[in-house]
């Protein structure tokens, strides 16, 4: 990397960090080796829960105005906040009409994820920079665990039912075991919306538990479907539960939704991944998914993870973007600071 993108890489200029409390401070040095401790979670408290129902939209929703509005990233730290963004990305298909070829393709853009005169030209020749996990369907995951193979790219499998949740337990539980079977180490897996609306918290916590177990050593990842859940209480309720059943992540959407990932409900979020770490100590991942596909949009949610949460959460193994065309617009967006001129996605191989 340029040793100017380099220096600038997720710089002061970009916004200053809120620092965590003091414990937090002591306890969340940047990882080095991507390794973080899972989250063995809790017991469900129900006391815990009732402190964080109340949830002030409007404050909510001024906080991220102040975010989006007074922070500016240009130039090279621009360019290096974008690079950030590729290696916390899942690179995702979720399509009816996928196939097996198109999840190779998938595989191959995140094993090369820009054109090669763009790597020259920002001087990266001699860096990996790469989406942290290639997301697909279940009947893909073998396909995708050997066309990464070797490459430290995860294969994250969609599951339990996706994207209602609505089979029985045992049938999302057996999809989970055959996904680990079949290579996946991340495993996103969605909640029955309806129970959260009948605040059977117990219900969901228990379920979650036994996603957990099924899930093994693969990485649990909760998946809201904030869209549907009508309030930020719902949310800020159900990313509780979902921490303390043992998730290593929670995720805003489906990507599905009418409504998907949005700035307030992301706030919502990591504020209870804060209150969470600081009642138990654990660091909890978050990942927005779900219509973020421009650069401009990644950059926003960058600023508020740091701002929030700090540094440490700007690892790919505490934030992800659900993604698919985000990274086309970031590639033409690094083309554009080299060239001050926007191509066209066409010339830029689809993921």
């Amino acid at each position: 990397m340029s040793s100017t993108i380099r220096e600038a890489e997720l710089g002061a200029s970009a916004s200053k960090v809120t620092p965590l409390p003091a414990r937090a401070a002591a306890n969340t040095p940047v990882p080095q080796d991507h390794r973080i401790a899972r989250n063995p979670g809790m017991k469900l408290d129900l006391g815990f829960m009732e402190s964080m129902r109340n949830v002030n939209r409007s404050a909510l929703e001024r906080r991220v105005a102040s975010l989006t509005k007074r922070r500016s990233i240009k130039a090279d730290n621009q360019a290096a906040w974008l690079l950030r963004a590729v290696a916390c990305m899942d690179l995702t298909t979720l399509n009816s009409n996928d196939t097996e070829e198109r999840v190779r393709r998938l595989c191959a853009k995140a094993i090369n994820p820009f054109r090669r005169d763009i790597v020259e030209e920002l001087g990266i020749a001699g860096e990996i920079i790469r989406p942290a996990a290639v997301c697909v369907y279940h009947p893909f995951v073998a396909a995708a665990v050997e066309a990464v193979r070797g490459t430290g790219i995860h294969v994250a499998a969609v599951s339990t039912a996706f994207p209602h949740g609505l089979a029985p337990l045992s049938t999302r539980l057996q999809e989970i075991e055959a996904s680990v079977k079949d290579g996946a180490d991340e495993i996103d897996v969605v909640i029955p919306r309806g129970l959260v609306f009948g605040a059977k918290w117990r219900e969901l916590y228990n379920e979650i538990v036994s996603m957990r177990a099924a899930c093994g050593d693969a990485h649990l990842k909760v998946i809201l479907g904030t869209g549907d859940l009508a309030t930020l209480r719902n949310v800020m309720l159900a990313s509780m539960v979902a921490m303390m059943a043992g998730a290593d992540f929670i995720k805003t959407s489906t990507g599905k939704e009418s409504v998907n990932a949005t700035l307030p409900v992301g706030l919502a979020m990591v504020r209870a991944i804060r209150a969470y770490f600081e009642e138990t100590g654990h660091l909890i991942g978050f990942k927005p998914a779900g219509g973020i596909s421009t650069a401009k949009a990644s950059l926003d949610w960058l600023v508020l993870m740091k701002e929030e949460l700090g540094r440490p959460w700007l690892e790919p193994e505490l934030f992800r973007f659900g993604a698919s065309s985000l990274l086309t617009d970031i590639e033409r967006q690094l083309e554009h600071h080299l060239t001050g001129h926007y191509s066209a996605n066409h010339r830029h191989a689809m993921a």
